[in-house]
């Protein structure tokens, strides 16, 4: 979602849902509707916002949807990889044009950053075998924390793990499952003003340091093991060959 800095009101706002997204519309405030699990809809997407844009001051990305059986995009990806890994590695890519038009630009990646559990499966990053939903979820997750320790571009980058929070609990597809999670909602969750207060603020006052990664409030030391350098450089080399891979649409 490219955002606005304090007394600008240009919003767009990208998801699959249209009826919350027209709901969301008004003057300075648009609605894309897009299925970023696909590289053609995400390049759609930085195409509609490059020509009508000089600049991105602030690029918050959210996309995630989880599967509980393993399911193939139109591109022939694991989706949990394409939707809450791929889509984010491409937008931030392909508008860094846009981004560095900016004066002060920022990008915050809301995932699971401070989470140490999962990893990347290497040798099968596409989850051919063993998927499983929360095994998908973390990997891409850890993805994610990569991601910014990869990124070379002008905008600082924010790494940030909400926690729980009251959103996105009826797009679970099992009935059972979402009504279990609205149930410890109600009791456990944190209010989705509370979770998104912190995105606001670093999208107004960027931070100062390259990357930032804070988990609930609190600062994640970028030593941590899920940080690591090495396996963000040789995550980005397997990006980067998995796109030139994928067919020209």
């Amino acid at each position: 979602m490219p955002a606005p800095r304090a007394h600008r009101h240009d919003v767009t706002v990208i998801g699959s849902g249209e009826a919350k997204g027209r709901a969301l519309e008004r003057p300075n405030l648009r609605f894309v509707r897009a299925d970023l699990s696909e590289i053609g809809e995400v390049d759609r997407v930085v195409a509609e916002l490059t020509g009508r844009h000089e600049r991105v001051d602030g690029l918050a990305l959210f996309a995630n949807r989880p599967r509980p059986r393993r399911q193939m995009t139109a591109d022939g990806l694991e989706y949990t990889f394409a939707l809450y890994y791929l889509s984010r590695y491409r937008l931030g890519e392909r508008l860094s044009p846009l981004l560095d038009a900016s004066p002060d630009p920022v990008i915050v990646n809301v995932a699971g950053v401070g989470t140490t559990a999962g990893r990347i499966h290497w040798d099968d990053p596409q989850l051919t075998h063993g998927y499983g939903l929360v095994r998908a979820q973390l990997q891409a997750g850890r993805a994610n924390d990569l991601l910014g320790v990869a990124h070379e571009g002008k905008a600082r980058y924010v790494l940030y793990h909400p926690g729980f929070t009251r959103s996105g609990l009826d797009g679970h597809p099992n009935p059972l499952v979402r009504a279990a999670l609205k149930a410890l909602a109600r009791v456990a969750a944190r209010k989705v003003d509370d979770s998104a207060a912190p995105v606001v603020e670093w999208l107004q006052h960027p931070p100062t340091d390259k990357l930032t990664a804070a988990d609930r409030g609190r600062p994640v030391e970028q030593s941590v093991h899920t940080l690591d350098p090495h396996d963000a450089t040789r995550l980005a080399t397997y990006t980067e060959q998995l796109l030139l891979r994928l067919p020209a649409r």
